[in-house]
């Protein structure tokens, strides 16, 4: 078939006749004709409209079943509101590739769109070649930004059955929508949700190529890379109570400041990210009574922390904790915590690996490889499937933002590498190997 597998090891790719059409035929110059396409239709001079659940996100998977329409592919929805598009294969084992269209408000034009339309070619390329080994499966999923209720990998995780239902129920957006009332109007039910769990069944392997979303592999001068797999993530509300006061009359040797101790915690926490080579950020922060005539007798700060080794993210976790009490200890305050969100790290398959570390030396000739720091829904689909991504770098690390963008070169090998590893992964899985 598609390649060989030595050792544990990938070598290189020689492409069997089934697939050669394929390989052949799959063109990175229509990846990025359809995604400019799409950015002409949902986007702007402020950037992406793409909000999941809103018209702008509808038109989007409107322009995506205008091109799967002319495919043959069985399109549906799940019942978490994922999109699904089945080329099916000689066999029902099955591959997914796909990702995101949905955006945060004013976002950028790559950011999902990317792997979602080099799905759409994968498709094009192999329906035209006959036949696949195995099945294939275009998913854009629902909801992966969490922009509007806060709940990122809403799709996903309905899939793999990490979604807690029960705070869905509560999530309310800015105007006070609430989460299950909006989806519903989308033909979608939280009590009926874990029907998308069935989507599982025969998947062998999932596949996504997505920006960088950072600043590292422009740095050192390349366009893609494999990922190794996505950071764990601990995610908590730490609260400093002191003790309120007049900002004119309370001496500074008697105060009990709760904004004084958060700000220690800062810094602890900052050092605490670079001895173990993560990261850790404090994204917000909030005093009470939050005036300038007085000292702050509680703060409230969200504390985010990254690390793809286990290990070292439970040790940044626990020295975070004794940060935070010895900051309120100095400054006469006791701390609390409200727990946000935790996803443990996600190490991708090795075979998948091998695949993707062939496909990015065949295409760029470097063996390179990062973690990612932002969450995916291979984030999710790795829990439950062998799973692996591709990299293409992004201009000044910029995401999330109308400022986005990539170089149409490093596009283009972006999504040949994505295509040469899913056709090693069709290898693999119809030798079953996966």
């Amino acid at each position: 078939m598609a390649g060989c597998v030595a050792a544990g090891r990938f070598e290189p790719m020689t492409t069997s006749d089934s697939l050669h059409g394929a390989v052949a035929g799959y063109d990175p110059g229509r990846v990025v004709a359809d995604l400019r396409e799409l950015a002409a239709r949902t986007g702007g001079p402020e950037g992406s409209r793409r909000l999941c659940w809103t018209p702008e996100w509808l038109a989007a998977r409107a322009l995506l079943r205008e091109s799967l329409a002319t495919l043959p592919v069985e399109i549906d929805t799940d019942e978490a509101g994922n999109l699904w598009a089945y080329l099916r294969g000689a066999s029902d084992d099955t591959i997914v590739v796909g990702s995101h269209l949905d955006s945060v408000p004013k976002g950028g034009w790559l950011d999902g769109a990317l792997g979602v339309m080099a799905g759409l070619e994968l498709l094009r390329s192999l329906a035209a070649a006959g036949t696949p080994p195995v099945t294939i499966a275009l998913v854009d999923w629902a909801d992966e930004e969490g922009a509007r209720f806060g709940r990122s990998l809403f799709g996903s995780a309905a899939v793999v059955g990490s979604l807690d239902v029960v705070a869905a129920a509560t999530l309310v957006d800015k105007e006070g929508n609430q989460l299950e009332q909006v989806i519903g109007e989308h033909g979608i039910t939280l009590a009926a949700i874990d029907g998308a769990r069935t989507r599982l069944r025969n998947v062998k392997a999932y596949l996504e190529v997505h920006i960088e979303q950072g600043p590292v592999l422009e740095s050192m001068g390349l366009g893609i890379c494999t990922v190794t797999g996505t950071k764990g993530i601990e995610r908590e509300r730490v609260i400093f109570r002191g003790q309120a006061a007049h900002s004119g009359t309370m001496p500074m040797a008697m105060r009990h400041d709760s904004f004084l101790a958060a700000s220690r915690f800062a810094l602890a926490l900052a050092e605490i990210g670079r001895r173990h080579d993560g990261v850790t950020t404090i994204g917000h922060a909030q005093c009470w009574p939050g005036v300038v005539t007085a000292v702050p007798g509680e703060t409230r700060v969200t504390m985010d922390m990254r690390h793809i080794s286990h290990d070292s993210l439970a040790a940044m976790f626990s020295e975070m904790k004794q940060a935070a009490s010895d900051a309120a200890a100095a400054e006469g305050c006791t701390v609390d915590y409200e727990h946000i969100f935790r996803i443990p790290p996600m190490p991708f398959h090795p075979l998948l690996l091998d695949a993707a570390r062939v496909s990015v030396q065949e295409v760029e000739g470097h063996d390179v490889e990062l973690p990612s720091g932002a969450l995916h829904d291979a984030s999710e689909m790795a829990r439950e499937v062998p799973t692996v991504m591709i990299f293409s770098s992004s201009i000044a690390g910029l995401s999330h933002t109308k400022e986005e963008d990539t170089p149409d070169d490093h596009l283009h090998m972006a999504v040949d590498a994505f295509h040469r590893t899913v056709v090693r992964t069709i290898d693999l899985v119809a030798s079953g190997q996966l």
